[in-house]
């Protein structure tokens, strides 16, 4: 991944994450960049409830691009 992930950036998980029912390819948003290198992550459904927020280390995570970008 060449772009550094952000906070908002919308991101998947690559692999799963059972103690917090999490599976990979669970899509999330990126809402805290901790102090340990970890990313908080919510995991919201499509009514738009959290039913997980997690810290995350960045290697279990790909950010999501919508639109074209240069490789």
């Amino acid at each position: 991944m060449n772009k550094t992930l952000q906070l908002l950036d919308v991101v998947a998980l690559l692999e799963d994450h059972p103690e917090a029912g999490l599976v990979a390819g669970q899509v999330g948003t990126l809402v805290e960049q901790l102090a340990d290198g970890a990313l908080e992550v919510e995991f919201s459904d499509d009514e738009g409830r959290t039913y997980a927020e997690v810290a995350l280390p960045a290697r279990l995570l790909i950010g999501l691009r919508y639109s074209p970008v240069a490789a």
